[in-house]
């Protein structure tokens, strides 16, 4: 039996969520019998200690610009291991914010205009209210609504002082909507969408309490949505990871307007997986629970 190396931790700012998603991986494929699970909590890590952890397969179960961003990638393909997720190139254009919206308008999907944030240059470039975010950060953290001149002080002070690249986009107000897309292991067939998922926040934004500490969080799995929306970006939202060269698993991020425009927000490219995660569950939808998902994915980050 094969054993399957799970790297949790890492030094990024989702680090706890981290810890949580490779838990649940590595009792995941434990319950699945197709492989022995070891299971390893990192900080930084080198060569060396990658080389000396046990394991045929590596699922770095990371999330954050060093876990998912490249350079974990970059230590991966040293290694020369099978490893679950997309090798270092793909990493590094999806956490890229800015790249990723390129993309996604080479892929025809709908993209709001960005400006980078540019620091002793206060003046705002688009009208309020703007949505201020990190670059190449995920789970909302250091996100910043400003609807009014005030909140843009205010977040323009805490972006500039935080030493990360930021972005400025258009607040686009609407339903919060989530494509996961799986690696289905069909011949000549790239990533395939899961089921749709609408996120409905108890209150506010969906912000990193209600996508992993609240309770009140709804999901709908499935939901009815426009057939433009439903089938048209799915196979858009397919695309751009066949041109992202995103392999294994990944899920995309929109909001729904008023007009029943789906604009895209980012892609991850090793999302969750603790138990309010979304990509299992709309795994789950299709007759994947966790164990047969995640024992799936090691399969085909085995295949030569």
């Amino acid at each position: 039996m094969k054993t399957l190396l799970v790297l949790a931790g890492g030094p990024d700012a989702e680090r706890e969520v981290s810890l949580f998603s490779a838990r649940a991986i590595a009792d995941a494929v434990a319950a699945s019998g197709r492989y022995s699970v070891n299971h390893q909590v990192i900080d930084h890590i080198t060569i060396p200690r990658l080389k000396a952890l046990k394991g045929d397969i590596i699922w770095p179960a990371l999330h954050g610009p060093f876990g998912e961003g490249g350079p974990m990638q970059d230590l991966l393909e040293q290694d020369g291991r099978p490893y679950v997720g997309c090798g270092p190139r793909a990493a590094r254009l999806a956490m890229d914010k800015v790249a990723s919206k390129c993309f996604a308008a080479l892929a025809g999907l709908n993209v709001q205009p960005t400006c980078i944030l540019k620091p002793d240059e206060p003046g705002l470039p688009l009208p309020l209210p703007v949505v201020l975010k990190p670059i190449f950060e995920g789970s909302t953290i250091g996100l910043f609504i400003c609807r009014t001149e005030s909140e843009w002080r205010a977040g323009y002070d805490a972006a500039c002082n935080s030493g990360k690249p930021y972005m400025i986009e258009p607040f686009v107000k609407g339903h919060e909507l989530t494509l996961g897309l799986v690696d289905r292991g069909i011949p000549g067939a790239a990533l395939k969408a899961l089921p749709w998922i609408h996120i409905v926040p108890a209150e506010g934004l969906y912000d990193y309490e209600a996508k992993y500490t609240r309770e009140d969080t709804v999901y709908r799995i499935d939901p009815e949505l426009p057939p433009d929306v439903k089938e048209k970006t799915a196979r858009q939202v397919e695309n751009l990871a066949r041109l992202m060269d995103i392999r294994h698993l990944c899920r995309a991020d929109f909001i729904l307007d008023d007009e029943n425009r789906a604009w895209f927000l980012e892609i991850n490219t090793m999302p969750g997986f603790t138990g309010h995660s979304l990509v299992p569950k709309a795994a789950q939808q299709i007759g994947l629970d966790m164990p047969k998902l995640c024992a799936h994915l090691v399969d085909r980050a085995d295949q030569p």
